[in-house]
């Protein structure tokens, strides 16, 4: 494992050439991310949460791989794009409203073979009906559990907002009528457990929230092994099922071992945002930082660096926001923390750092990081290996 110094050298000669801002992508822990992830899958594939990647080249990289197939889209016009650009199997891991995608989706059979739309009330199969415009396309469809843990009869909820489809029986019905209806075809089930997946169980100073965290995951675990398996048997009772879909980065071989599941989404392992740094079901390599330029030396202990200030989506605080990685020792100013325009830094190795010098950043959220940059240099040793467009360097904000 290279030491952060040598990182830091590396990424320095690489892109001496680059002006900052810029972003790269160490592509040695990116493919050794991935090798873990699969690993860690025991043989079921990974199907790649594209809202964690937000690059084609990146995609199209990770897919080549053995242990990856298909793509987890984030919005209807994403998976769309991603069909027609050559990706074959694309589940929409969120309903959608998106109309004039659902016309297209209807009317065209290549996207409509390629793409399956998340479903978890009839009202959203009305809507698809709706926007059809005259397209006879049949539309795939998936429906989602809830996989929230619930205690003391419900007054405990732990998990996210999502499904209203909790009980074997009500996702039963629901996989009926998807059944019984015209234009529509049912062939997976998703269920993704974020309290478990996207929560860190470790989290440095913090050891009793730690404990607590960790025993939570272990009954939710249990909870969600047993409701799951009878979902999927109920709703293998309906209809048969092509894929059922389970987990994230951060519960990749727990829910790998369940045998109702066939396959297991994965995204931000492959770049390994800092939220991503404390678990203890695993460990991977940042792979994904971006660098902002030294303009300032404002004093003793003190460099300011142009921007920077790119908080990540969720419950705002600390820990949504990015974090000066290299050199090592450097914090932010609590007064103005990281800014629209520019971020001061302090601590003594500030002093070492000249003006034009670059310091690199890790994102607290994977794929939000392609949201501020254009491309990505892909760096192998100390050279970048090319420069790839992100989804916003291909001119696309799908949110």
């Amino acid at each position: 494992m290279p030491t952060p110094a040598a990182d830091r050298a590396r990424y320095d000669r690489a892109t001496a050439h680059l002006d900052a801002p810029l972003a790269v992508v160490d592509m040695e822990a990116f493919e050794d991310n991935a090798r873990d992830l699969v690993r860690r899958a025991g043989g079921k594939p990974i199907r790649v949460a594209s809202k964690s990647v937000r690059c084609r080249a990146l995609l199209e990289a990770v897919l080549a791989m053995d242990g990856f197939a298909g793509i987890m889209g984030f919005t209807l016009a994403e998976s769309l794009w991603l069909a027609r650009a050559g990706f074959d199997d694309v589940l929409l891991a969120y309903p959608s409203a998106d109309r004039s995608g659902f016309a297209e989706l209807a009317c065209d059979p290549k996207p409509a073979a390629s793409v399956t739309v998340m479903v978890d009330d009839p009202a959203q199969l009305d809507l698809v009906d709706a926007s059809r415009a005259g397209g006879r396309e049949e539309i795939r469809v998936c429906l989602e559990l809830d996989t929230s843990l619930r205690m003391l009869g419900g007054r405990i909820r732990i998990g996210a907002l999502r499904s209203p489809l909790r009980t074997a029986e009500q996702v039963a019905e629901l996989a009926s009528a998807v059944v019984r209806r015209p234009g529509f075809r049912l062939v997976g089930l998703m269920a993704y457990e974020g309290h478990i997946a996207g929560v860190g169980d470790a989290v440095p100073g913090r050891p009793v929230y730690s404990r607590a965290i960790r025993l939570m995951q272990a009954t939710a675990r249990r909870e969600l092994a047993v409701r799951r398996a009878e979902v999927v048997a109920a709703v293998r009772s309906v209809a048969d099922l092509e894929f059922v879909n389970g987990g994230g980065t951060g519960s990749v071989q727990h829910t790998a071992a369940e045998d109702a599941v066939t396959e297991i989404a994965a995204g931000s392992g492959l770049y390994q945002p800092r939220l991503f740094d404390n678990y203890t079901s695993y460990r991977a390599r940042p792979a994904a930082l971006f660098a902002q330029p030294v303009v300032r030396r404002p004093g003793v202990g003190v460099v300011t660096v142009l921007g920077g200030g790119y908080p990540a989506s969720g419950a705002a605080g600390a820990h949504r926001l990015p974090v000066p990685h290299l050199p090592e020792g450097l914090r932010y100013d609590p007064q103005e923390g990281p800014g629209e325009v520019q971020t001061p830094l302090l601590g003594s190795a500030a002093d070492d750092l000249l003006i034009g010098d670059k310091v690199w950043f890790r994102h607290a959220k994977a794929g939000e990081l392609c949201e501020r940059f254009d491309s990505l240099h892909l760096i192998e040793g100390d050279r970048v290996r090319e420069s790839v467009p992100t989804y916003r360097g291909e001119g696309r904000t799908f949110l």
